[in-house]
């Protein structure tokens, strides 16, 4: 466990990790941009429409930590831009993925 988070992370309770994020849909591509406001912004080249971005931002999370999309969760922000989501994993991910 590194010994301190960064902002966008939180530990849950039990197994996992929360994450803040916010997300611009309709983009030319699917990609990480930075953080700002203590959250992780992704870009993603799903519409906003049918849950398309919500399913996008799930698999391009899962991808880029290298887990099954199962062990990733939308917990809150279904129709807004700023999302939470859970990471379930005893392992605490690798952080540096996201800030370089």
């Amino acid at each position: 466990m590194s010994a301190a988070l960064p902002p966008f992370a939180a530990k849950a309770e039990g197994e996992g990790w929360f994450l803040a994020v916010r997300v611009q849909p309709g983009a030319k591509k699917s990609e990480y941009v930075g953080v700002a406001d203590n959250r992780l912004r992704i870009r993603l080249a799903a519409p906003a429409v049918e849950n398309k971005a919500n399913k996008a931002l799930i698999a391009f999370i899962a991808q880029t930590l290298g887990l099954r999309s199962a062990k990733v969760r939308l917990i809150s922000g279904e129709t807004s831009r700023l999302k939470r989501v859970l990471i379930s994993s005893e392992e605490e991910p690798d952080w540096r993925i996201f800030t370089g």
